[in-house]
């Protein structure tokens, strides 16, 4: 695989190609980063852009996360002292995970956005952008449901941020996506360039493939689960005999959250996927790509409830670091 399938594998969009494909000409020391704001315990969304930041590791990029505390301030997330105790929670888990502590820096967002020089630039992005248009970018990632005036700074510092870390590609889920056009349009009024981007997939809702995976509502899988809880969710989750499912009753278009989590979590850290089955119900299936599976689950081969047991081994053997790690830091 070369460098530019490398970045690119499994992204939902690239902002844009051309850029890209330079970044892929020459990736060593190239900077990544991806922001979160601290929560405690990494979940399934999170090990996502964590897969994509272990690639552009592989692919000779150096990664930046950014533990975003005064973010998640800005968002209600509790006060600086909770936060920043989270923050290095999380920073241990996602070593855990599988990222290279040598090559993966980890940053305070309060160890340079509270600065005069990030200040004056921040209000110089305020004076580019529209309330509604902050407003906007902010809709699919802000907490609560009252709009703030935090609420309009936060998608700014996002776009500063790209600037004051210094790296050379942005990565977010596709939730992130207005913010990081907002970026785009608002960093050259400035003076600075506008970041190249990498969105990631959404993982659909667990229990009925319609509309995203969160783990505010609905079932979620994080590093907290047991093996036991873990095996009982994907049991659980929505998984006809089919890659493309039909609409539920009320017309709403369904993903299978099974296949999404074989194809963006399993297979781009095992180079195999072994369904094991008894010799009387044909054996054991090998895999050494997502689509050979997914093709085997839409012929009739692959048994939705063999394909859910072998997830939950796989997904199992890439929690169980970060459990660990997570009972260390409660003991």
């Amino acid at each position: 695989m070369d460098a530019y399938d490398q970045i690119t594998r499994n992204a939902s969009e690239v902002v844009t190609e051309d850029e890209v494909r330079s970044l892929a000409e020459d990736p060593d020391g190239k900077r990544a980063y991806v922001g979160y704001e601290p929560s405690g315990v990494l979940h399934i969304g999170h090990m996502l852009t964590a897969n994509k930041l272990i690639q552009l590791q592989e692919a000779g990029f150096e990664v930046v996360v950014l533990l975003a505390d005064v973010h998640a301030y800005l968002n209600g997330k509790g006060t600086f002292d909770e936060i920043r105790e989270t923050a290095t929670r999380m920073q241990e888990q996602f070593v855990a995970y599988g990222l290279d502590e040598e090559h993966t820096e980890f940053v305070l967002g309060s160890e340079f956005q509270l600065e005069e020089n990030y200040a004056l630039d921040l209000h110089a992005l305020e004076l580019e952008t529209s309330l509604s248009r902050a407003e906007r970018a902010m809709a699919e990632i802000k907490g609560g449901d009252t709009v703030t005036v935090a609420h309009a700074v936060y998608p700014l510092m996002q776009a500063l941020d790209v600037v004051y870390l210094d790296v050379d590609l942005a990565i977010g889920g596709m939730e992130q996506r207005k913010v990081h056009m907002l970026a785009r349009d608002t960093l050259p009024s400035i003076g600075e360039d506008a970041p190249t981007c990498l969105h990631t997939p959404l993982i659909s809702d667990l229990s009925t493939g319609v509309g995203k995976m969160s783990s505010s509502s609905g079932v979620s899988i994080s590093m907290e689960d047991s093996e036991e809880e873990l095996r009982e969710k994907v049991n659980k989750a929505f998984c006809p005999p089919s890659r493309d499912p039909d609409p539920d009753d009320d017309g709403n278009a369904r993903d299978n959250p099974v296949l999404q989590i074989f194809e963006y979590h399993v297979f781009p850290r095992f180079g195999e996927v072994v369904v094991e089955r008894p010799e009387k119900y044909g054996g054991n299936l090998e895999y050494d790509d997502y689509e050979s599976l997914a093709a085997d689950l839409d012929s009739g081969e692959l048994h939705p409830a063999d394909a859910k047991g072998a997830l939950a081994d796989y997904l199992n053997e890439l929690v169980a670091p970060g459990r660990e790690k997570i009972r260390e830091q409660r003991s």
